[in-house]
């Protein structure tokens, strides 16, 4: 079992709660938390997860059926979730979910940054202006978007949890994760910090984690897409997604910094390098 699956209020998937009490308090009992890229991968896993531990997780993300469907799950499992659909890439998508979700709910306790995509082209010499701005406005800039806009409600209660999904290519860059993607993940690894600095003593916790090769729909962007023996390497998104949970339900006066995960097995990606060190490259290119 997960952490934080199969805990549920009133009766578990596993069977009865803890003690046949019929009623498990969960440790996020009362929260709010927000979940970007909440679809699929890691950001699914995390909001299945966040709700198993009591707290009513928004997920947001560009496709509504896929939104209603991880809403729908956590709901027959005794749950509270909604669906709110916008691409982050607009800033003031960023701005709308937050208003939404304070007026909704009332509050925000945990904001979990998890939307983000890489671009085809992943060398420097190849990538153009529209590839690397879309990268940057996903990662980046909805980042810092969603961020501020949650922070006026946290900041007048005193507290709350921003954990933000960045990548080990903002601190191992390479071909892998391609030059925008990798300098992206730096740049909200960095905005975290700068955050955790800014806003700890006023109650404000700021995480980064930092995940290596996950099995996510993210791969299918890159230039070699992994295969089945590739991915049964990867960590899984409930993996990432436990790392989170754990951040979001350690006591306030405790916070995480930044978490880096690796898969136990170093697999050879010297294919994959080749693969992306030639995406984008005109005809007839020396790559």
């Amino acid at each position: 079992m997960q952490v934080g699956e199969g805990v549920w209020r009133h009766a578990g998937i596993y069977g009865n709660t803890p003690g046949g009490r019929g009623e498990f308090v969960g440790k996020l009992d009362g929260k709010v938390a927000i979940v970007t890229g909440g679809g699929s991968g890691i950001g699914r896993s995390a909001a299945r997860m966040l709700a198993a531990e009591g707290a009513t997780v928004v997920v947001s993300g560009r496709t509504k059926s896929k939104l209603d469907e991880v809403v729908n799950e956590i709901k027959a499992l005794g749950g509270q979730a909604a669906a709110k659909e916008g691409d982050i890439e607009k800033p003031a998508v960023c701005v709308e979910l937050a208003d939404w979700t304070l007026k909704t709910f009332g509050r925000v306790d945990i904001l979990v940054n998890n939307a983000g995509h890489s671009s085809k082209a992943r060398s420097i010499r190849w990538v153009g202006d529209e590839e690397w701005r879309s990268v940057f406005d996903v990662n980046v800039h909805g980042v810092y978007k969603l961020t501020q806009a949650v922070l006026p409600d946290m900041l007048k209660r005193g507290e709350g949890t921003v954990i933000t999904v960045s990548s080990a290519a903002a601190i191992r860059p390479g071909m892998l994760g391609g030059a925008p993607y990798s300098a992206a993940k730096a740049a909200v690894h960095n905005l975290m910090r700068h955050t955790h600095a800014e806003l700890r003593n006023k109650g404000i916790r700021a995480t980064t984690i930092l995940p290596a090769e996950v099995d996510t729909p993210i791969l299918n962007r890159r230039p070699l897409v992994p295969d089945a023996k590739a991915r049964a390497t990867m960590m899984q998104p409930e993996d990432v997604a436990a790392a989170v949970v754990l951040c979001a339900t350690l006591p306030p006066r405790t916070v995480v910094e930044e978490i880096v995960i690796s898969p136990t097995f170093q697999r050879d990606t010297t294919a994959d390098i080749a693969a992306a060190r030639a995406s984008g490259a005109p005809p007839g290119a020396i790559v």
